[in-house]
């Protein structure tokens, strides 16, 4: 398991549930094909399962 996830803003939240809009931000991802990267933990991997059909998961 990688100890960081590169995640790319692929899809626009714009008309995504509101609960999945604040789950993009708090991700810190900003615009669309914005990449962070973020610990590999359960709570951020929880966070990713919620809105996979919005972003690009890769190890780092």
């Amino acid at each position: 398991m990688a100890e960081t996830l590169k995640v790319t803003l692929v899809k626009s939240p714009i008309g995504a549930v509101p609960k999945h809009k604040k789950t993009v931000l708090a991700l810190g991802l900003k615009k669309m094909n914005h990449t962070v990267e973020l610990p590999d933990n359960a709570a951020v991997r929880g966070m990713l399962d919620q809105v996979r059909h919005l972003v690009k998961v890769e190890e780092a």
